[in-house]
C-alpha cells in the first residue's frame, strides 16, 4: 500500500505504542499510554465542554461550525446535530485526543452540523455495556437539557447518530435501544457507521486474507481488543459484537433508521461490515454502502488521503438526503 511517509511513521509509532501498553492479561498500562495520547483542550465558542454525569466522567465536546452561530442567530436557520462515537477499541482514545478532536471538527465543518463527541468509559476498566450506557444517556441528556444550554439553531429533530471503528459498534446499539424509548424533542434521522467494529468466532475470507498485514487494525489486535470489552466469560459471538449472530435476539428494523454504512478495501472487517448490512436489509432497514477500495482501518482520521474528504462528502450527501424525508 503506497501511503505518505508521514502517515506511515505515525502508523508504525502508534502500533510499538500499543504493543508496549496493552498487557497479555488484557489489561492496560494507562501511565505508559498517557503519555503518547495527546489531548487539546476546547477552544470557545467554536467547541466547548458540556458534564452530564460527573460521577462517571461522562461528557461531550461540542462542535459548532465556522460562523454557523452568527448566522443561524440572524436568519433563524437551524443546524442539524450529530452525536459521534470516536474509535478506538473501546479501550483507548477520548473526545479531547487531538486526532479525534481534529476528526469531529471536521465533520462539523463539511457537513455544517453540531456535533457532540461524546467521551465513554473505556474497557477493560469499563466492560460492556458501559460503553452502551454511556452514549445513551447522552442522547438521554440532549433530549432533557434546557435549550438555551445548546448553541442557537441546534434542532435535534434531525439527529444522527455517528461513529467510526468501535464507535460504529457503539452507534448501532444505541440506535437500538432508542427505538424502544420515546424521545421528547430527540428524532433519530440516521445511523452514520464508519467502518464498524463487528466480529464473531467465525474467520471470514477478509480476516484470513488481510491478517495482521494491513495498517490500522489486525486480526490479533481486533481480538485484544473484544478481550477486554466483553463480558467475562463471553466470545465473539456475544450480541455486543456479532450483532446477527447466533446468540443475538431477533431484530426488528422498523423502528431503526436509514443507515450509511463505510468500508475500506484493506480493513479485515469488512466482511463482517457486509454481513451487518445484509442483516440490516433483511431487517427492512434501508442501507447505502460505501467502499473506498484503497482505504484500511482508521485511514479516515488522516486528512491527507483522498478518501477521507471523499467519505465527509458521502456522509453530508447521506444526511441530506435522509432530511428530506418527513
Amino acid at each position: 500500500m503506497s501511503l505518505p511517509w508521514k502517515i506511515k511513521l505515525m502508523i508504525s509509532a502508534y502500533s510499538c505504542i500499543r504493543k508496549a501498553c496493552f498487557r497479555h492479561d488484557f489489561t492496560i498500562n494507562r501511565r505508559l499510554l498517557r503519555l503518547f495520547d495527546p489531548k487539546t483542550p476546547p477552544t470557545p465558542p467554536s467547541s466547548v465542554d458540556v458534564t452530564v454525569d460527573p460521577s462517571r466522567d461522562l461528557w461531550f465536546r461540542q462542535y459548532t461550525p465556522s460562523h454557523s452561530t452568527a448566522a443561524a442567530t440572524a436568519t433563524g436557520d437551524t443546524l442539524p446535530v450529530v452525536v459521534y462515537f470516536h474509535g478506538g477499541g473501546f479501550a483507548t482514545n477520548s473526545a479531547n485526543t487531538v486526532f479525534m478532536d481534529s476528526f469531529a471538527r471536521r465533520v462539523a465543518n463539511h457537513v455544517r452540523s453540531i456535533v457532540i463527541s461524546v467521551n465513554y468509559r473505556l474497557a477493560p476498566e469499563h466492560c460492556c455495556p458501559a460503553q452502551y450506557d454511556d452514549g445513551f444517556d447522552v442522547v438521554k441528556f440532549l433530549d432533557s437539557v434546557d435549550p438555551t444550554r445548546l448553541p442557537p439553531g441546534t434542532d435535534l429533530g434531525r439527529c444522527f447518530i455517528m461513529g467510526d471503528s468501535a464507535g460504529g459498534n457503539l452507534g448501532h446499539h444505541v440506535v437500538a435501544r432508542a427505538g424502544a424509548c420515546k424521545f421528547e424533542r430527540v428524532r433519530l434521522r440516521g445511523l452514520i457507521a464508519v467502518q464498524p467494529f463487528f466480529g464473531g468466532e467465525e474467520r471470514t475470507e477478509s480476516e484470513i486474507r488481510i491478517g495482521n498485514g494491513a495498517p490500522g487494525l489486525s486480526v490479533d489486535r481486533a481480538d485484544w481488543f473484544w478481550k477486554a470489552f466483553l463480558p467475562k466469560g463471553s466470545n465473539r459471538n456475544h450480541p455486543a459484537s456479532n450483532v446477527f449472530g447466533p446468540n443475538s435476539a431477533r431484530f426488528s428494523g422498523s423502528k431503526f433508521p436509514n443507515t450509511l454504512v463505510v468500508i475500506g478495501g484493506s480493513d479485515p472487517l469488512q466482511d463482517w461490515q457486509r454481513k451487518y448490512c445484509k442483516g440490516l436489509e433483511s431487517a427492512g432497514v434501508g442501507v447505502r454502502l460505501v467502499e473506498y477500495p484503497n482505504a484500511f482501518h482508521g485511514s479516515y482520521v488522516f486528512e491527507d488521503l483522498p478518501e477521507s474528504s471523499l467519505m465527509l462528502d458521502e456522509i453530508r450527501d447521506f444526511m441530506s438526503q435522509q432530511l428530506k424525508v418527513t
